[in-house]
């Protein structure tokens, strides 16, 4: 099993968008069964007495205009456990590459990358907290899961289907 965090600040827009994003493209290549999909921050910014926020509103009417259901998504924190757990840590933006190899102590094994790497344009996806243009981050997202869906075909053919 291939197992991918998608990480950004707060994990309450880009990131969870991103994991319900690419767990659907996931279940809809019938791969469910070979990746596990994951989303948290680098920051505690959005996680309050160890209990985190859910996706913010309007990532949430995007993600169910979609089909998706973000109900009891909250936002984690990564930790320097995570780099054993998870084979891949997909951030957003330059901040959250520094942030994940400064948890991480270092990036020894290239676990980390950006999500809009596995694109023909690489850049940053922006966070809409700021820019309050979520459709972009949404296209944005769209492409970076595809570009990465297509960057793993050929790894996936590695794990066998689980044995249910």
């Amino acid at each position: 099993m291939i197992k991918i965090l998608f990480v950004c600040h707060g994990n309450i827009c880009r990131s969870p968008m991103a994991e319900f994003v690419f767990r659907q493209m996931v279940e809809q290549d019938g791969l469910a069964d070979r990746v596990e999909v994951a989303s948290a921050a680098t920051t505690d910014e959005e996680i309050w007495n160890g209990y985190g926020n859910p996706v913010y509103p309007p990532v949430e009417r995007l993600l169910r205009a979609h089909g998706m259901d973000p109900d009891g998504k909250r936002a984690v924190l990564l930790t320097a456990d995570d780099y054993g757990t998870y084979d891949y840590f997909i951030g957003m933006d330059d901040e959250n590459l520094r942030d994940m190899q400064r948890i991480f102590h270092g990036d020894t094994k290239h676990k980390c990358s950006l999500l809009l790497d596995y694109t023909a344009a690489p850049r940053s996806v922006a966070d809409p907290w700021y820019t309050r243009d979520f459709q972009r981050t949404w296209d944005d997202v769209q492409e970076g899961c595809r570009g990465l869906l297509a960057f793993l075909q050929d790894r996936l053919a590695d794990f066998p289907a689980s044995q249910g």
